[in-house]
């Protein structure tokens, strides 16, 4: 009994020594493999960046970048004289990103200020889940809603509104990002201590005058991150404007005009329209280049505001 007993102990020793083993071994290797993720991620987006800019250099040297940037038409198929002026192409995307803004900034900032401060804990259970399936709905299908009933609706307010146009999509596009908007801004509003709340109601102050005041201002770095994030999603956005927009690049500011964004151009050419070594396949790199330089732009706008008003607040 004795010979069993000591045997057992000295296994049971034995499987602890093995077991802290396996666990050092394992603390050794998830930080590998959170470097190697991590890594590989960095690899991607530095062998995206590095092929827009190889095939953009390439398109740079067959159409002359100044006339890529002063041009004002964008006719990349015409056989005897092409033109390749961005500035067509950035006058749609802004014109709809615009008019997204227009539609879902309010709603979207008021409907963080409700769930935040007003609503409770039902109403929020229920209201939060159902912006998160609408975030979660297929573009195509919002490009398919603005093409077959917000322009049917809207043409039946202002009769010579053209089936394509910019109002549509803009429309549409601002309701996708309403969920983006709220969700952020309502998660950044809901960390600002209570304490903060209570501070402001005991000095009298109303609840609206604390949403507002208060919650708003402690807040706003997540609030403007939300604005940007979403402003990128719609210069971005590529189904709902390449259907329900139109295919004519211009330079104009009226809504009820078909217009042609960066991203509908890009679908345009990459369907095969164009062929391979093309100087209008290239020209898809530098229109991806010009969107990219674009977010890049608002992200570091973004964090510049993030930071002056932290250290404000």
């Amino acid at each position: 009994m004795a010979t069993e007993t000591s045997r057992s102990v000295s296994e049971l020793i034995r499987e602890k020594k093995e077991k802290k083993s396996w666990i050092r071994y394992t603390e050794k290797m998830v930080p590998a493999f959170l470097l190697l993720t991590a890594i590989i991620s960095i690899l991607t987006t530095v062998g995206i960046v590095f092929t827009l800019i190889v095939e953009t250099f390439t398109f740079f040297s067959q159409v002359p970048i100044i006339d890529f940037i002063t041009q004002k038409d964008w006719y990349p198929f015409f056989a005897s004289d092409p033109s390749y002026g961005i500035i067509a192409l950035i006058s749609g995307t802004l014109l709809v990103a615009v008019i997204a803004m227009v539609v879902a900034l309010p709603i979207g900032l008021a409907s963080a200020i409700y769930l935040s401060e007003y609503a409770s804990d039902r109403v929020r259970r229920i209201i939060k889940p159902i912006l998160e399936v609408l975030a979660g709905i297929p573009t195509i299908v919002y490009g398919f809603f603005a093409l077959t009933f917000v322009t049917p609706l809207l043409q039946s307010i202002m009769p010579d509104l053209g089936f394509f146009n910019a109002l549509s999509p803009g429309i549409v596009v601002g309701i996708m990002i309403i969920p983006m908007i709220a969700s952020l801004s309502e998660d950044a509003m809901t960390s600002v201590p209570k304490s903060m709340r209570e501070g402001a109601l005991a000095l009298g102050s109303t609840k609206f005058e604390v949403a507002i005041k208060v919650v708003l201002p402690a807040a706003v770095s997540g609030v403007v991150a939300s604005f940007v994030l979403a402003i990128s999603r719609a210069i971005g956005e590529t189904m709902i404007v390449t259907l329900a927009g139109g295919a004519t690049p211009k330079l104009t500011f009226d809504p009820t005009e078909s217009i042609q964004t960066m991203t509908a151009y890009i679908v345009q050419v990459s369907s095969g329209d164009a062929g391979y070594g093309t100087t209008i396949y290239y020209s898809i790199y530098a229109v991806g280049m010009t969107l990219f330089l674009f977010t890049l732009l608002m992200n570091l706008l973004a964090q510049f505001i993030s930071r002056r008003f932290r250290e404000e607040y």
